[in-house]
Formats: structure tokens, C-alpha cells, sequence
């Protein structure tokens, strides 16, 4: 069996309507912070269950109650979740992680790095200079992850 989780980040309090149809069949949605406003999570929570953590724009009381790392277990992989990745003080290969999910640069990437994917969905809120709206569609199953960028506008 095959679960589709749906990635973004850096929202920051802006829930596109592009974005909702490109997480519409996802079984979770996870958010790597900067959501900006508690309404982009109720709104995800209409789509499917939602993962959160707090980015460095989160304040308030909704956003105190959002961890700072998560790991949210999918087909048997764990996903790390974070918002930046310069705070990444695990070693995650090490410690079982199949992929770390994180945002905070608005860049959209992904890589191998000793076995483990980081994966930045990129920005889903405000345009921002030259860089894309994004998010990320995540494939697991008991083999691996497969990513797809889902280029917004």
C-alpha cells in the first residue's frame, strides 16, 4: 500500500487555492513552519490530518502549542520534520530517519545525503523575489519515497 503526504512550508498565513487542490487526496499533509496564521492549519485539517511544526515567523499562543522537530511515521519510514535545517542536530541516517523535511529558504530541493532524502518543498505562500510557489507530493510505500514539486504559480 501507498500513502501520498503532502509537504509545504512557509505558508506565512497564505493558504493558495492551488495549494489546497494539489494536497486534495493526500492521506497527511505536513507543514515544515512558517505558517504564519492558526487558519492555514484548520484549513489543511479540511484535506487530511496535519503534522505542524513552528517556524521562526510562528508567535502567539496557537503557535507555542506547534513542536519545534517532529517525527511523523509513514509506511514504515520516519520523517523528521524541522524548520531549518541548519538546526538539524541529529544524525539521521544514525538514528533510522528515511527523509528530513524542512523549509525556511523558500528554495525547493531535494537530495540524498548518506542514504537519507532532504527535502524542501519550497515556499506555498507570498511570491517571493525570483523563486517559485511550491510544495511537494510525497510517495511512500515499503520501498522508498518519491518526490514530486508541485510548481504552484
Amino acid at each position: 500500500m501507498a500513502a501520498l503526504v503532502g509537504i509545504i512550508s512557509d505558508t506565512h498565513g497564505l493558504l493558495r487555492p492551488e495549494a489546497e487542490a494539489a494536497l486534495a487526496g493526500c492521506t497527511a499533509i505536513i507543514h515544515a513552519g512558517d505558517v504564519g496564521h492558526e487558519k492555514v492549519l484548520v484549513a489543511l485539517r479540511k484535506i487530511a490530518p496535519v503534522h505542524a511544526v513552528r517556524g521562526n515567523v510562528d508567535k502567539g499562543s496557537w503557535a507555542e502549542a506547534l513542536p519545534e522537530t517532529t517525527i511523523v511515521e509513514v509506511e514504515g519510514h520516519k520523517l523528521y520534520v524541522l524548520h531549518k535545517i541548519e538546526d538539524l542536530d541529529i544524525n539521521p541516517a544514525a538514528s533510522g530517519i528515511g527523509a528530513v523535511i524542512y523549509g525556511h529558504s523558500h528554495v525547493p530541493s531535494q537530495q540524498i545525503k548518506n542514504g537519507v532524502l532532504l527535502l524542501n518543498p519550497g515556499s506555498a505562500g507570498p511570491k517571493r523575489f525570483h523563486l517559485p510557489v511550491s510544495l511537494a507530493l510525497l510517495r511512500v510505500n515499503s520501498t522508498g519515497l518519491k518526490v514530486e514539486h508541485v510548481i504552484l504559480i
